[in-house]
């Protein structure tokens, strides 16, 4: 008992500091985490995991991954700026500074030409490196001729980030059997979409408190003033908040492709704007995909999903080596399923936008490019009906909310996830 208080202390105390530290400091530091769903995987802060209770090996992993890092989803977005600099570049409207960056969007664009949401060469080391160290902290789960199931979206970005991790498993043994799929067949647990429960995301509620929100944090005029020479003309032809908003998702985007190493764009923004625009994201992604009260219960829709993880566990731990059972998707799945399994507090439930940050709902926790959350079960042999199961998000050890009560932290007894997973589930 001692054990687990001190370790959920420890946690906590974490958790709490984090949080005091507060995303603007974080930020402050590296704005790469300003881009929220655009952070280029960081890997696991936790470098030493906790070890299990004495006689217990894990035995079997089951996984959610998003895809790694990729280029822009749509011309649009290169595109949109492009234009609109090169039109006012044309007239001789921009700054020096506004011609810079006009010669830094022209280089990103035509670095994804015709790769519009392709996985980058970083992206695909993302998952050979969370292959790896998944292998080197589990081997038991690997040893041998043990079988690995894999799953991915249809999504190409998704096929190569499984045929990533699956070449680096094989390469590490062998005699891994290894059988991997991506068909339509799969997507209504996989990425569910389209669902009556969707239909509640983007309500007039949501819209109209995003609205408010927006106008109080965010300012691009000052942006604006740095990039052309003539306020008359910002003012009669340019859609601000367009370019406002693709200047943002550029600069964010940078860090995910080789380009990272020749540009940078966070230079055309002050450590307040750039904390502003960031915050700006994390209510949208809370009032989208998490518990906010007004939103029909968002994070249900991966009710599919989180049955799955259950009824695979029970299938594959009836076997004597389960072996591990990997998926691969987006982050539009990741962040609910870490709400409706209630991660580190991902199930937070609030009406209040400014309570997110200061309770530690802050997204780039959660969902970064190659987001994953790994369940990982243990007991001490094939015939031990005592299983524990300890939980990963993005390979650090995660907590469950205080209803459930850890056996020795941060392991948990698999039949009280079980059923605390069935009642979050519902009918």
């Amino acid at each position: 008992m001692k054990r687990i208080s001190l370790f959920l202390f420890a946690i906590f105390t974490v958790a709490t500091a984090m949080a005091q530290l507060s995303a603007r400091d974080e930020i402050s530091a590296n704005p790469n985490i300003a881009g929220s769903n655009y952070l280029a995987y960081p890997g696991p802060m936790q470098k030493m995991l906790t070890p299990a209770p004495k006689g217990y090996k894990p035995v079997y992993i089951s996984h959610y991954g998003r895809h790694g890092s990729r280029y822009h989803i749509g011309l649009g977005a290169y595109h949109d700026a492009l234009n609109i600099l090169q039109r006012a570049d044309s007239l001789d409207k921009l700054t020096t500074l506004g011609k810079d960056v006009l010669r830094r969007v022209r280089m990103m664009t035509e670095e994804a030409r015709k790769r519009d949401g392709e996985l980058t060469e970083l992206g695909a080391e993302q998952h050979r490196d969370i292959a790896r160290r998944m292998y080197e902290r589990f081997p038991e789960v690997f040893e041998g001729k043990t079988n690995i199931e894999a799953r991915s979206t249809i999504i190409i970005r998704c096929i190569l980030s499984m045929t990533n991790e699956l070449m680096e498993l094989k390469a590490r043994n062998p005699q891994l059997t290894v059988f991997h799929d991506a068909s339509d067949h799969d997507m209504w647990y996989m990425n569910l979409d389209k669902t009556e429960l969707q239909k509640q995301r983007d309500n007039e509620y949501i819209r109209d408190e995003y609205k408010r929100w927006t106008d109080e944090h965010v300012d691009y005029k000052p942006l604006m003033k740095r990039l052309f020479s003539d306020d008359k003309y910002v003012e009669d032809s340019v859609d601000v908040g367009l370019l406002g908003y693709r200047m943002f998702k550029l600069a964010a985007m940078v860090q995910n492709s080789e380009i990272r190493h020749k540009l940078t764009l966070w230079d055309i923004y002050t450590n307040d704007e750039i904390y502003n625009l960031w915050m700006t994201d994390n209510v949208y992604w809370y009032q989208r995909y998490g518990y906010h009260p007004h939103n029909g219960g968002q994070p249900q829709n991966q009710r599919n999903l989180l049955r799955r993880f259950v009824e695979q566990a029970d299938s594959c731990l009836r076997l004597e080596r389960p072996g591990a059972t990997l998926r691969f998707g987006h982050e539009v799945v990741v962040l609910p399923l870490a709400c409706i399994m209630g991660l580190n507090g991902a199930d937070l439930s609030t009406d209040n936008m400014n309570e997110l940050v200061e309770k530690g709902w802050i997204n780039y926790r959660i969902f970064p490019m190659a987001s994953n959350i790994q369940l990982v079960f243990y007991r001490r042999n094939a015939a031990d009906s005592d299983v524990l199961v300890k939980i990963l998000l993005n390979e650090n050890e995660a907590t469950l909310p205080p209803s459930v009560k850890p056996v020795s932290a941060p392991y948990y007894r698999w039949s009280d996830v079980r059923q605390f997973f069935m009642s979050r589930i519902g009918e």
